[in-house]
């Protein structure tokens, strides 16, 4: 998704390692709320390329921005829900996939605990 001559960095996995699973999706819950259109209450092409620097994307081209609203977009409305948005990080980062399985069993567990 990125640009030809941009290079992207995956820290999801990093981050998971040091935050565990509820740690990882609370700073992704973060991230979303950082890219929402505050109206809306999801992120649209315009909230993503006004806030694209905050995560370093801003050299991506507007074309590159619309695809990554595709690539997530499960529900076909132009924008992206929080859960959309977080599926999304997770497909983006490969070596976070190989994770998911633990971080989802960790998550379900505190959330059972809690019961």
């Amino acid at each position: 998704m990125a640009s030809k001559n941009q290079e992207f960095h995956d820290y999801l996995p990093l981050m998971a390692d040091k935050l565990g699973g509820e740690g990882l999706i609370g700073e992704l819950c973060s991230g979303f709320q950082l890219l929402v259109d505050a109206e809306k209450g999801v992120i649209t092409f315009e909230s993503l390329k006004n806030n694209s620097s905050i995560l370093g994307l801003q050299d991506l081209s507007d074309d590159d921005l619309r695809s990554m609203l595709r690539e997530g977009d499960f529900d076909g409305d132009g924008a992206l829900n929080q859960m959309e948005f977080c599926v999304l990080m997770f497909r983006l980062s490969p070596d976070l996939m190989e994770q998911s399985e633990f971080l989802l069993e960790e998550a379900l567990e505190h959330e059972f605990d809690q019961m």
